[in-house]
Order: C-alpha cells, then sequence, then structure tokens
C-alpha cells in the first residue's frame, strides 16, 4: 500500500524512528552551537575588537555549501549523523553568537555596575547576571537556529540516508511516490512548529519576570485616544 505512512523498508527505519532521528540530528547542533556561542559571546562582549572578525568568520562558514562541508567530513567522520551534524553546528553560530553579544549587551549599566560593586566577578556576572536577563535575546536567535536546522536536516540524504525524514524525498522520486515528499515536508514543517512552541513556553519559564506577552502593550497603545478632529481644526 502506497500509503501516506508506508515507510519503505529499505529505509530501515519506521516513521517514529524518521523523526526521532530527525530531532537528534536538528537539536543536537544546536545545542552545541549554544555552548560554543555562550563563552563565544563573552569575549566579544568583553573585548569589543573580537566580535567583528568572529561575525565575518560565521558568516563566511554559513555561506560554505554543506556539501562542501561533507566531501571534506567524509575522510574523517564517514557517512554518519557527526558529518550532517558538523555543519549544522557551525551554521547555527552565526544566528546565536550575534544573539548572545547583543542580549548581553543590553543589560543596564546600572546593573553591571551594582554587580560590579558587589564583588561579583566578570564570568560570574556573566552567567548569573546578564545573561538571565539577555534570555528573551538569546531565545529568538536559538528559536531561529532552530528551525534553520530542522529543515537543512534534510541534506543528510544526500550521503548514505542520514537525512531522516529528508531520505523520505529522494524515496520518493525513486520511487515515484509523490505522497512520501509531502510526507516529508508536512512532517518537518510540524516538528519546527512544535519545538518553537516549546521554546516560546522555556523562555516565559526561564523569565517570569517579563510580561506574558508584548501584544497587551500594543492592544494598551492602540487604545490610546489621539487628537480629535473637530470641524474647526479641519478649518
Amino acid at each position: 500500500m502506497n500509503g501516506f505512512f508506508d515507510i519503505p523498508s529499505d529505509l530501515q527505519s519506521s516513521y517514529a524512528g524518521l523523526i526521532g532521528g530527525h530531532m537528534l540530528e536538528a537539536l543536537v547542533p544546536v545545542l552545541v552551537g549554544l555552548l560554543l556561542a555562550l563563552p563565544i559571546g563573552l569575549l566579544c562582549v568583553r573585548f569589543g575588537w573580537i566580535y567583528p572578525p568572529v561575525l565575518w568568520t560565521t558568516t563566511v562558514l554559513y555561506a560554505i555549501p554543506s556539501i562542501a562541508f561533507f566531501v571534506v567530513l567524509i575522510d574523517y567522520t564517514g557517512l554518519s549523523r557527526t558529518t550532517v551534524m558538523i555543519p549544522l553546528c557551525l551554521y547555527s553560530l552565526v544566528v546565536i553568537v550575534p544573539a548572545v553579544v547583543d542580549g548581553v549587551r543590553s543589560v543596564p549599566e546600572e546593573t553591571n555596575a551594582a554587580a560590579a560593586a558587589m564583588g561579583i566577578g566578570t564570568v560570574r556576572r556573566y552567567l548569573q547576571v546578564q545573561l538571565p536577563i539577555a534570555v528573551p535575546a538569546i531565545m529568538a536567535g536559538l528559536r531561529v537556529a532552530t528551525a534553520s536546522s530542522i529543515s537543512l536536516v534534510s541534506v543528510g540524504s544526500l550521503i548514505g540516508n542520514q537525512g531522516a525524514l529528508g531520505n523520505l524525498l529522494t524515496t520518493a522520486m525513486l520511487y515515484h511516490r509523490p505522497l512520501l515528499a509531502v510526507n516529508s515536508v508536512v512532517t518537518t514543517a510540524v516538528l519546527a512548529v512544535l519545538i518553537d512552541a516549546l521554546l516560546v513556553l522555556l523562555q516565559r519559564v526561564l523569565t517570569p519576570w517579563q510580561p506574558p506577552s508584548s501584544r497587551r502593550a500594543g492592544r494598551g497603545r492602540s487604545t490610546i485616544p489621539g487628537p480629535t478632529r473637530t470641524p474647526e481644526s479641519v478649518s
């Protein structure tokens, strides 16, 4: 039966297995990218001259096609998930590093001064004062990086069926089963939406001091009456 969830046996995985593999290949690189971006962000904030070359380097890495990375990495990591995840980790830095730097720079100077006056060192102040305040900006970058990573995993189908749900795209062309391609696209989009919703929920948990939504402020501003146009003002 050429059904929507009828996965060909040559993929050696069930539908749930493809989803699990896709999430593994997408989320681990973003997590590693975040762990790398935190110390890099600290250095960029503390030594401002480092930030431009770091930003330039991450942008250049993002511009390199993933296939070029695969060609270089296959000799070292083989046709494995690691070969797919390394480029995704590097790609995430172009979004997460600026998010960390901008978030930390947005911390009020009086807050930094108060922390310094209390004898809190640079690293401790970064972890306990600046990063908690920078969470909204960091989460915004993390959401973009995660959505991008979820979509880019499919490229791994070019090297030994390491593309998880992306393998359904190549299989759809091989067996002339367009439903498999639809399955891949729809499932990937649903996963991206669900993970994004979880990140929004996580942000609310990490920032209980932040208003629930900026939309309330927007509605409040829209209700402020403007200047009344009277016949005298028109004339």
